[in-house]
């Protein structure tokens, strides 16, 4: 029977009654007293040289506080990028500036060039529209592939091509790969695009920041999933303040994606101009400024090669691809293309060898950084279409080829650099198929044609790493942060527990599962324990929410924390029960002697810790323990997928007729939860698939600019998901066994779609080999009609 508390407990989630009632509080719902409002004048143009900005009149009107261009932040620090990524040749990463306000050059549309602070937003704006900019126009570099070649025009003049990096993975001996694929049975080669995307939280970026004159100190209330971060680049490397100094606070924030880890240039001149301004400065973008500034994603150009022998083993795989950064580097985008990418290459495969190949590129676009799953979709998606392809070119089940090949022995070293703990392929494939009703699908095809649609079946496989660590290793492959994480459990006198995280919720549903876990080490209600994250001044130092990483990373910190906590506990409980420590047992919040019926509740031991007037003497009063957690590798979900399509052959539409998933997410703490996450990551995923694009067109205008042209998935684009996560071999290395399950959705799904779709064209007798994503009508139709 299903628990009703508890780890396995699919608690409802108690911060949804505060979001669904308009309880929430939102960086946007925070006014400061006297505060004045930004307004960012920013580029029109992707590639110019700046030869005069004049301010003036702008200065002059109505309720102007002041006015900031480039030369306001000379000496200052630009934003950082925080991994620097070595090449194949064992040089260091071209790593341009990338200025608060532009400097001289703009490299994007939306790149800011002024900034108005004023008592009004419109005053702002208005003021904003009368500074006079001129831009020698450039031509902007938009091909990856063109940016690349010897002359192309350069971007940051300072750096000697257009290239950040040529990183290689996997085996270094080219003739070794290139006998392999000579040796080969079979070659299959695909050619593809991993679409760009805007990452589009539902609650835009907001910045919020005041200064105390009286004591030095600043706060900046901002959208962002990692606080600690964004305090400690702010003050490290942009604006030089003294940390102790700088409170950074993420209060309620209303979706991330990945796309608010970043430190954004808005959060670090706001912060700036506090100070500048002597009064709290708020900035909250619209629509139209969050697609042509925050941060987007995928946007991968590859070639891939899968080599089989005569009985249709993988023999090797060979991948190259052009990954586009856009204008500058963003906080964590260097690693995406590489060892978020890279490394993932091998799948749920046991091919002997890989090669990974990645030449990452400055374009004239809007930065690219992590976006959910971050460089592991890029990989499943190329690694997964290119084994479909393979399959139907030797004429053989796509799902009986990837059996053959699935890893079966665990521990298992992959040829890209990770090691696989645990995993159980063959059993999530048994619990999709059955899921999935695939012996049925036969007769739902023939249903289909008979109502004059094409009906097409798409599987694919995925595993992703979560967690990413141990802090040792990344730092040698580059992470200029350690990826450890924190928690501190304060007991209070009655009973009840705060619990302070390094974790960040933001829809991932911290506070409820979080104590969940506590609760049930303890034997205690899950209300007795509450959750404080996102205040720098209240928590201990931890690295945020990202990656997958909360629960397997921060539960883990928790976990220790409060078997400190019990530990303690015991003491007491000893003490006041006359009785060795070793015979003491904790049990449903009560502590008991071993063998005896002699007990003491919980809140008799807490009560004690601070009114300690029958108190062991070796023992300090009080009961609070904070724990870090630097864990000792990744965790590995994976799972398998299945799609079922129809599409219209007079229009190309493509409809989602069901779609299930089944994963192996290791130890569950909140079912309902991890459900909810799936389902949040498969609209995504077919969100890619079918509709979202982000285009510029040749001058590096953003075509994609509003929702106006940027489709996004809705209700009527979407099936009811059947989500089976009963295949679980838990992580061996934390002690929760938990592996991470808020990107596998989003990973796995837009191969089962674009697998699901070129089924059922190919069903009808065409020779369809790929459509490239978004599969849109228009797309879906040429195929079909050569």
């Amino acid at each position: 029977m299903p628990k009703d508390s508890g780890i396995g407990a699919s608690s409802k989630r108690r911060e949804d009654v505060r979001f669904l009632t308009g309880a929430g509080n939102y960086t946007d719902d925070i006014n400061v007293h006297g505060q004045a409002y930004v307004h960012f004048l920013r580029s029109d143009i992707a590639h110019g040289r700046i030869t005069n900005i004049d301010t003036s009149a702008a200065e002059g009107m109505p309720g102007v506080v002041k006015v900031f261009t480039g030369k306001d932040f000379e000496g200052v620090g630009g934003m950082p990028c925080g991994w620097e990524v070595t090449d194949r040749h064992g040089a260091p990463m071209q790593e341009p500036p990338h200025p608060i306000l532009a400097q001289g050059k703009v490299r994007h549309v939306g790149d800011p060039i002024a900034a108005v602070v004023a008592d009004s937003l419109e005053q702002a704006r208005d003021a904003a529209e009368a500074i006079e900019v001129d831009i020698e126009e450039l031509s902007a570099v938009l091909d990856m592939k063109a940016a690349a070649q010897e002359g192309a025009t350069l971007i940051h003049e300072d750096l000697k091509n257009n290239i950040c990096y040529d990183w290689h993975l996997g085996e270094e001996d080219n003739n070794k790969v290139n006998e392999v694929f000579a040796n080969a049975a079979h070659v299959t080669t695909l050619d593809l695009i991993n679409n760009r995307l805007v990452a589009n939280p539902m609650e835009p970026r907001v910045a919020v920041a005041e200064y105390s004159r009286g004591t030095d100190e600043y706060t900046l209330y901002t959208t962002s999933q990692n606080p600690h971060v964004i305090r400690l680049l702010m003050c490290a490397f942009v604006l030089g303040l003294p940390e102790h100094k700088v409170r950074v606070v993420a209060p309620d924030v209303g979706g991330g994606f990945g796309t608010k880890i970043f430190h954004y240039a808005e959060e670090a001149f706001c912060t700036f101009a506090a100070k500048a301004c002597n009064r709290p400065v708020k900035w909250t973008a619209s629509r139209s400024e969050a697609f042509m500034s925050d941060a987007q994603g995928r946007d991968h150009v590859s070639t891939i090669e899968l080599a089989l022998d005569a009985d249709n083993n993988f023999t090797g795989l060979r991948t190259n691809t052009y990954a586009n950064l856009g204008a500058y580097l963003s906080t964590f985008s260097s690693s995406v293309p590489t060892w978020l990418h890279g490394t993932l290459m091998a799948g749920n495969y046991k091919t002997p060898v890989i090669q990974v190949n990645v030449k990452a590129m400055f374009t004239n676009t809007v930065p690219v950084d992590a976006y959910r799953g971050a460089g592991r979709p890029e990989a499943t998606y190329q690694l997964e279409r290119v084994i479909d392809k393979a399959a139907r070119e030797l004429g053989v089940d796509p799902i009986a080829l990837r059996r053959q090949n699935f890893i079966t022995q665990f521990p298992y070293d992959t040829p890209v650099a990770l090691t696989y703990d645990t995993g159980d392929y063959n059993g999530t494939m048994d619990k999709l198929e059955a899921a999935a009703d695939l012996a049925g699908f036969a007769a739902r095809r023939a249903q289909s044609e008979a109502n004059g649609k094409l009906r097409g079946l798409g599987v694919n496989c995925y595993i992703e790493a979560c967690g990413i660590a141990p802090s040792n290793i990344v730092g040698m492959l580059g992470a200029r942060a350690g990826l450890y994480d924190a928690a501190t459990v304060r007991v209070n006198a009655t009973g009840s527990i705060s619990v302070m995280v390094g974790a960040h919720s933001h829809g991932q549903g911290h506070e409820t599962a979080f104590p969940q876990v506590v609760a049930d080490m303890i034997g205690i209600d899950e209300s007795m324990v509450e959750i404080v994250h996102g205040d720098t001044s209240k928590i201990p130092f931890g690295m945020g929410t990202y990656g997958s990483r909360s629960l397997a990373v921060c539960g883990s910190a928790m976990v220790k924390a409060t078997e400190k906590v019990i530990d303690k506990a015991k003491k007491i409980a000893a003490h006041l029960l006359e009785a060795s420590e070793t015979d003491i047992e904790l049990k449903d919040g009560q502590f008991s002697v071993a063998g005896t019926d002699k007990s003491v509740a919980w809140g008799d031991v807490t009560l004690t810790a601070y009114v300690p007037h029958n108190f062991p003497l070796e023992v300090e009063p009080g009961l609070e323990e904070t724990a870090f957690y630097d864990p000792a590798n990744f965790t590995f979900p994976a799972g398998a997928y299945a799609c079922e399509v129809e599409v219209d052959p007079e229009t190309g539409q493509v409809s989602i007729e069901k779609f299930t998933a089944a994963d192996d997410f290791g130890n569950i703490v909140n079912p309902m939860i991890v459900d909810g996450q799936v389902h949040g990551g498969i609209g995504q995923g077919i969100g890619q698939a079918l509709l979202e694009n982000c285009a510029y067109d040749e001058n590096g205008q953003l075509l994609s600019a509003s929702f106006m042209d940027y489709a996004m998935p809705r209700a009527d684009d979407l099936p009811f998901y059947a989500v089976d996560h009963s295949s679980q071999t838990p992580c061996t290395h934390n002690p929760l066994g938990v592996k991470g399950c808020g990107e596998a959705g989003a990973i796995g799904s837009p191969p089962a779609v674009v697998n699901a779709v070129l089924d059922a064209l190919n069903s009808g007798g065409r020779a369809v080999d790929h459509i490239d994503m978004p599969m849109s009508p228009s797309r879906v139709w040429t195929a079909m009609h050569g």
